[in-house]
């Protein structure tokens, strides 16, 4: 069972090029459901489950606390992993064919108001290297919309700062190309000279973007780090998360005409429904001003 399963994450891998977090958690997942099976049911083939071990997997979640978002994902997973068994001809059957993925609660992603972003984005103070590395991350996430995970992977070639664009890639190392705007690229020409040549400076060679003080890629947690504090001196009350400039970015967009495909385009959206959820924030933000501001309301 255990080979069967490296087989189907070597899949992942090779054939569909997903991201590494999103194959740790495939891999999690399976390694989870093979240990109900074998402890619960000593079951040693994946070829003799049924329909109800599955089920009862899925409960087994649910009675140990887990959210609706994790039952959901365990679901994918073993979904795509039998139907690739199947596929494979290791297996005579698919026991998935008529299990039902948990409703989701969508939840409207937390977004910052113009004022709050530009706040955030003045704070870091232009007196270091530090300064202007954290002043172009944040005005770079706020122009592209682009995930932190992608930000940190850029190197100085993706940027292409006379033809106002940048590329990076995604998910499932998926190319996009994304415009970016003036301020923008003042902000990261001034970091290129006077920040990141200073940080880089004396320490081994790199292609990395944006870089820490030991002149390496700078990390997912680094940055997240500095975020923190610079929301607490910005005064931005709101609760953060790294996906937030990007969640601002995307709504701000649509509040101001801008057409779904191309949001889509730019987040890198596989399906249109993801970035719909968008539009239901504008329609929340207006019914707020409304209620706020009617002298009807």
């Amino acid at each position: 069972m255990k080979d069967q399963i490296k087989d189907f994450i070597h899949y992942l891998i090779v054939e569909r090029g997903l991201s590494n977090n999103t194959i740790i958690s495939y891999e999690r997942d399976l390694k989870s459901y093979m240990n109900y099976l074998i402890n619960s049911h000593q079951i040693d083939s994946f070829n003799i489950v049924t329909r109800l071990h599955i089920i009862q997997f899925l409960k087994s979640l649910k009675e140990a606390g887990k959210s609706s978002k994790t039952i959901a994902r365990h679901t994918a997973s073993i979904r795509s992993f039998h139907q690739f068994l199947l596929r494979e001809k290791q297996a005579d059957q698919d026991p998935t064919v008529l299990i039902e993925s948990p409703q989701l609660e969508r939840k409207l992603p937390k977004i910052l108001t113009l004022d709050e972003v530009e706040r955030l984005l003045e704070t870091p103070k232009l007196t270091s290297p530090f300064g202007y590395r954290d002043k172009a991350m944040l005005e770079l996430l706020y122009a592209t919309g682009i995930r932190v995970s992608e930000m940190i992977h850029l190197n100085v070639a993706d940027i292409h700062l006379t033809m106002g664009f940048i590329r990076c890639y995604g998910k499932g190392n998926k190319e996009r190309i994304i415009p970016i705007g003036r301020t923008a690229s003042e902000v990261l020409t001034t970091y290129l000279e006077k920040g990141r040549a200073a940080l880089i400076k004396g320490k081994a060679p790199t292609d990395a973007l944006f870089v820490n003080h030991h002149g390496k890629r700078i990390s997912r947690q680094g940055f997240w780090k500095n975020l923190k504090k610079i929301a607490l001196e910005a005064n931005v009350k709101k609760e953060l998360t790294p996906h937030t400039l990007r969640h601002s970015f995307a709504t701000h967009l649509l509040e101001n005409g801008a057409d779904l495909r191309a949001v889509q385009e730019m987040l890198g959206h596989a399906d249109i429904s993801t970035t719909q959820i968008y539009t239901h924030v504008t329609k929340t933000r207006l019914k707020d001003v409304y209620n706020q501001f009617h002298p009807r309301a």
